[in-house]
């Protein structure tokens, strides 16, 4: 057998090798060329997209142009202006310097290059197809760089069929663009997608107004400032009060030198920075820029330049867990009120004396059964497959229920043994239910313990019920079958409510929609990557249509890759039933108790919430009785 042949690539197997490094998609096109105007000098940045990216992708700056004959060596693999030397990749100042992206990028579509340098009385043209450079002619153009990038991927169909569709596209070119004006808000930045424009950013000097912009005003006001300075390495910029925060990193922004960056070491120190302010699966909002020599920080790490290596991280590490710290520790974190609707608060008020609300359902009365004739009528029930939706009581509510005859009990709950109307609700919720017969052939006893736990007595013991768990799956079975028959009820807006979003998010808001719609949400795109909320759902009416929907994208984005439109659906509904649920720590009445209980055994598995937990556990009467040491 003979042995291979070493042989040296051709040049355009070199080229579509890094291509497929550093062009992932048309997001990556994005960033390399916004990239390069910004080492240009340009102090304006325009950014005109047709079909997410996939037919053309054109930037134009006002920076300091390229000279005609530079033109081929622009697109050559490895010719760059940003490096001379293998000691400047070790100092690296600009935001590119391997010399690999423009080549890559004619190497994969239909390209065209103008120039014109400030002291030329015209500008030049180059004009590459797949690779292939015709000569360079002349063209009128102003100062500056206008790339376009037509057909991308044309000639490699494999990467061209991976491409998602055009909305999810420009969302993640949106997200390129975003962190470069975001590190850069001294220039001007413009963004349009098929001739709409998303984005029009002016220079400014202030910061967090750049924020606002890309990420809306509510984001903006709860920034908090921070800054340090330790032996040259300056930190500045904002992290937001624990009470905002998200399901998913994605609104962590770390920048090094104007460059935005991941880095884990980082993120940890961040995460520990509030470690006991943000609940369990929460996550930090920041916008954090670090500024170094560029001699302690090693770039060359990989093609896409997001990670790099510090020479000192774990001094880095401690300065910024220690600048948040001490910011926190001497800030007022308390949660900011939000002013309430007074006509919702005089609604609460008026309806404060019904003490059952079966959340905009029409209930139906039942009674016991022949076998408990002569006792009190049963409590109102929801009907099989209406929504379960208990009320919440304030304070001012219960103290009008209790002067007004304590229905907080049972009647005949005296009899019983209840406490006076003095004691609190949550030890003397106790209800007759018509489920799980006892051994004598009476009701079972119900009690609400600590306002969270329903305790009730079972042929073989005890059963302890997680009232959030359960009121969970029944509510999420009820939704399920009505989204599956299209019968969800939806509350239309009068005004349709304006949401600010990221690019990601937004872009998945849009190519969801239909999804989004069978969930009794509706959304429409308003401009940027602003969404309006036309209408949601009626049982979350509780809720404001912003926090909605933010729980709906935390969905849709969190798992990074193309949701199967069955799993988001049934991630979405675990989401609704969550929300719309009886909380941990609400006080029920012995109507909602029975309520709750009689819904259980209509449910296909009330074993466990929709998330897996149980809902409830059982003691037997010979564990109890081992553990009294009576066995």
């Amino acid at each position: 057998m003979d042995s291979p042949v070493i042989k040296l690539l051709p040049s355009s197997v070199i080229n579509k090798i890094a291509a497929g490094e550093v062009i992932e998609r048309p997001a990556s096109v994005v960033k390399e060329l916004i990239e390069n105007a910004v080492d240009a000098g340009a102090q304006r940045v325009d950014v005109a997209i047709e079909q997410g990216g996939g037919e053309l992708i054109r930037v134009a700056d006002d920076g300091c142009g390229i000279p005609p004959d530079e033109l081929p060596l622009a697109v050559t693999n490895h010719a760059t202006s940003k490096i001379e030397s293998a000691d400047d990749l070790f100092r690296v100042g600009t935001m590119g310097f391997r010399g690999e992206a423009l080549a890559s990028i004619a190497e994969v579509s239909r390209f065209t290059l103008r120039s014109r340098t400030p002291g030329a009385t015209g500008g030049a043209e180059l004009v590459v197809s797949g690779g292939q450079a015709e000569p360079v002619a002349p063209a009128g153009c102003p100062v500056g760089t206008t790339v376009e990038v037509r057909n991308l991927f044309f000639n490699t169909p494999v990467r061209q069929k991976f491409l998602r569709t055009p909305q999810t596209e420009i969302g993640h070119c949106a997200e390129a663009f975003t962190r470069v004006a975001l590190a850069h808000p001294e220039r001007r930045f413009s963004l349009s997608h098929n001739g709409r424009t998303l984005h029009d950013l002016p220079p400014t000097d202030d910061w967090r107004s750049r924020i606002a912009v890309l990420f809306g005003q509510e984001i903006a006001d709860a920034l908090i400032a921070v800054e340090s300075e330790e032996d040259g390495v300056r930190l500045a910029g904002y992290a937001a009060n624990p009470t905002l925060s998200r399901a998913n990193n994605r609104l962590q922004y770390l920048l090094l030198n104007g460059r935005v960056i991941r880095d884990r070491s980082l993120q940890h120190a961040l995460g520990e920075a509030y470690r006991g302010l943000l609940l369990t699966g929460r996550y930090p909002i920041c916008f954090l820029r670090l500024d170094m020599p560029a001699d302690k920080v090693d770039v060359n790490v990989h093609p896409t330049k997001l990670e790099v290596r510090f020479q000192d991280g774990g001094r880095h590490y401690s300065q910024l867990l220690g600048t948040l710290r001490t910011k926190f520790l001497t800030t007022d974190l308390k949660p900011v009120e939000r002013s309430s609707d007074p006509t919702e608060d005089e609604a609460d008020a008026g309806g404060s004396s019904e003490l059952v609300n079966w959340a905009r359902t029409q209930l139906t009365q039942r009674r016991l059964d022949a076998s408990h004739e002569g006792r009190a009528p049963a409590t109102p029930s929801s009907a099989p497959g209406e929504p379960l939706t208990l009320r919440r009581f304030t304070p001012a509510a219960e103290a009008e229920a209790r002067s007004a005859g304590n229905p907080w009990r049972p009647a005949g709950a005296a009899a019983a043994g209840y406490a006076s109307t003095e004691q609190p609700q949550e030890a003397t919720s106790r209800v007759d239910t018509p489920h799980d017969q006892t051994p004598g052939g009476g009701a079972p006893n119900a009690l609400q313990l600590h306002n969270r736990y329903l305790v009730v007595e079972t042929e073989a013991g005890l059963e302890i019920i997680d009232q959030h768990a359960l009121h969970e799956r029944i509510l999420y079975e009820q939704i399920r079958t009505k989204v599956l028959a299209g019968a969800l009820e939806k509350q239309k807006l009068l005004v349709p409510e304006p949401v600010d979003l990221s690019p990601s998010e937004a872009a998945a808001v849009l190519e969801n929609q239909s999804l989004l719609a069978d969930l009794g949400i509706e959304v429409e795109p308003f401009g940027g990557d602003t969404v309006l909320v036309a209408s949601y759902p009626a049982m979350l009416a509780k809720l404001a249509p912003a926090e909605v929907l933010r729980s709906v994208v935390e969905q849709l984005v969190g798992g990074g890759k193309a949701p199967d439109r069955r799993d988001t659906l049934d991630e979405l509904l675990h989401m609704m039933s969550c929300k719309a649920a009886v909380k941990y720590g609400d006080p029920l009445t012995p109507h909602e108790i029975t309520a709750l209980l009689d819904q259980r055994g209509l449910t296909e598995n009330h074993h466990h919430c929709p998330h897996g937990r149980p809902t409830a556990l059982v003691f037997t009467c010979d564990e109890l009785d081992r553990r009294f040491k009576r066995i």
